[in-house]
């Protein structure tokens, strides 16, 4: 491979991640209902095991990454935990490329993995975000199958991120504290979202003294200087935090968001994957019991459980 920087090292492991797509996973596997009505209440908690398998994803990525031996001139692909990036390859290659790690069941309601990092963390551009579709091979059984993958810039992300939610004085992006001389296990690397909660008047206070900042004044900015400004503002008005700051299917990322809308256009068993959705999240038991049918599940009968 010759020499490689890191912008190439991310070029060559995002290929190598993308081909993971349409291959199934041998971390765990669902067996197929013994009834309609097993399949119906599967389908209802199905989207509980998200966490655990985006954790298992995690950790066949590195796997990934190792295998062929096309990193090991340069260094070895290892996973952080804790940490940022979830996984970082760590040898010859400066600044240390890496990459965060989404996991995303597209029958959740949304891509609920959070991006919090700072844009400082970002001016190198060596983080990547790889964002991994995954479904059970059968809709609600099976082993996990990676049906997309979307790789794209953490700086983008980041910077998305910032400027989609960034509206002073109604809404404020806070950088986290200088904490670089602090151990590592105690260093603040996360931005956080704060909701102005004032009075109606204190609103139009709050808006004279954004407007006092001049054109530019509503720009995000990470710099020191303007968190100054910004903290300002937070100490003199009520603002709450933010819980659902930062989730990945809010940040509104170009890339994101064409990954998304592809992932669910997707056909599996006759239906897109937002059909699928609908029909396994309705209340409607008549309509679960019709997605179900849909996958051949019938009553095998109680012999089934005996092997």
């Amino acid at each position: 491979m010759g020499g490689l920087n890191a912008r190439q090292a991310l070029e060559t492991a995002a290929e190598h991640l993308r081909r993971l797509e349409g291959h199934v996973l041998d971390v765990l596997s669902i067996s197929r209902p013994i009834s309609v009505e097993a399949a119906v209440s599967l389908a209802k908690v199905i989207s509980k095991l998200s966490p655990l398998v985006g954790n298992m994803i995690e950790f066949n990525t590195v796997a990934v990454l190792n295998a062929g031996g096309s990193f090991q001139p340069f260094g070895k692909w290892v996973r952080q935990d804790p940490g940022f990036p979830d996984t970082v390859l760590m040898g010859r290659i400066s600044p240390t490329p890496g990459f965060e790690i989404k996991a995303w069941f597209p029958m959740a309601t949304e891509i609920t993995a959070r991006f919090k990092d700072s844009q400082n963390h970002f001016t190198a551009d060596n983080t990547h975000v790889a964002t991994l579709a995954w479904l059970p091979e059968h809709m609600i059984y099976g082993k996990p199958r990676i049906i997309g993958v979307c790789v794209t810039s953490g700086k983008s992300v980041a910077e998305a991120r910032d400027n989609h939610y960034h509206n002073p004085p109604d809404y404020l992006v806070i950088e986290p504290e200088d904490t670089r001389q602090r151990t590592r296990n105690l260093q603040q690397t996360n931005t956080n979202g704060y909701k102005f909660q004032g009075t109606a008047q204190q609103r139009r206070q709050a808006g004279r003294v954004v407007e006092s900042w001049g054109k530019q004044g509503k720009t995000y900015k990470p710099t020191p200087e303007y968190q100054g400004t910004l903290r300002h503002l937070l100490a003199r008005f009520p603002y709450r935090l933010d819980t659902n700051y930062a989730k990945m299917d809010r940040i509104v990322q170009p890339g994101i968001e064409s990954f998304k809308t592809q992932i669910r256009q997707r056909e599996f068993y006759g239906l897109s994957v937002s059909r699928w959705t609908r029909m396994l999240a309705s209340e409607d038991d008549a309509v679960l019991r019709a997605a179900v049918q849909r996958l051949g599940i019938t009553d095998l009968g109680t012999s089934a459980l005996v092997r």
